[in-house]
């Protein structure tokens, strides 16, 4: 299957169309709403889309901008670190993360109280998480990854920006899908543990699950740019 997978991105390069067999879509009302609905579109044995999973989702307390990520440059309001935004755009994910073990398939990294994601635009490690015993201390801000609250007991980390690759300075750092019944300062936020814990449990690595997230009139024109993805 993973070979396939690789095959099919490959092909979806000639195309010039992404390949995705599980997306979830995150809609707003608008540019600068903060809050919208999540749902799980899950390609079936039969490549029918089928709907596994919706919840109610936060995001940037100022709502959303274009990010860096998969679809094509688009006009409009663009992401910048520390405006509050959340990120618009299709976005690949990296691993699960969370502060103890959990029964998932997917990817899952257990986070301790060392491990730090960068948003100093002046360090090296910029939008990396990074060991804070080991990694050079040429940064001033910061996210620890164990909080004494449980907004990241779960979370996915997003791959926006080129994360933990080569970032651009200062167009958003430390994206993630988290725990939070509130606005966020830029990530997408699920209310409960056991509504990202049922979130987790359904996305299989080999089915390359995407992020796709805008106002829900900007939906559609990112979706067409995934093969077969169902418009909403």
């Amino acid at each position: 299957m993973r070979y396939f997978v690789l095959f099919l991105l490959l092909i979806s390069a000639v195309w010039g169309k992404i390949v995705s067999d599980e997306l979830i879509v995150v809609t707003t009302p608008n540019w600068n709403a903060n809050s919208g609905e999540l749902r799980l579109f899950v390609k079936d044995s039969k490549a029918k889309w089928q709907e596994k999973f919706k919840s109610p989702v936060f995001v940037g307390r100022n709502g959303l901008a274009w990010g860096i990520g998969l679809h094509k440059k688009q006009n409009g309001i663009i992401k910048k670190e520390g405006d509050g935004r959340a990120p618009a755009g299709i976005f690949k994910l990296n691993y699960a993360f969370g502060y103890q073990k959990e029964r998932i398939s997917y990817p899952y990294r257990v986070m301790n109280k060392f491990d730090r994601c960068i948003d100093d635009i002046k360090s090296k490690n910029y939008n990396k998480i990074i060991d804070s015993r080991k990694a050079p201390n040429d940064y001033k801000s910061f996210e620890n990854m164990v909080l004494r609250k449980n907004y990241y007991k779960l979370g996915i980390v997003v791959n926006h920006n080129g994360f933990a690759k080569i970032p651009i300075k200062g167009d958003g750092s430390c994206i993630f899908i988290h725990i939070k019944t509130k606005a966020t300062a830029g990530c997408t936020a699920l209310p409960d543990e056991k509504s990202i814990l049922k979130l987790l449990k359904l996305l299989k690595k080999e089915d390359n699950p995407l992020l796709v997230q805008a106002p829900k009139n900007e939906i559609n024109n990112l979706l067409k740019q995934i093969k077969d993805a169902p418009l909403i």
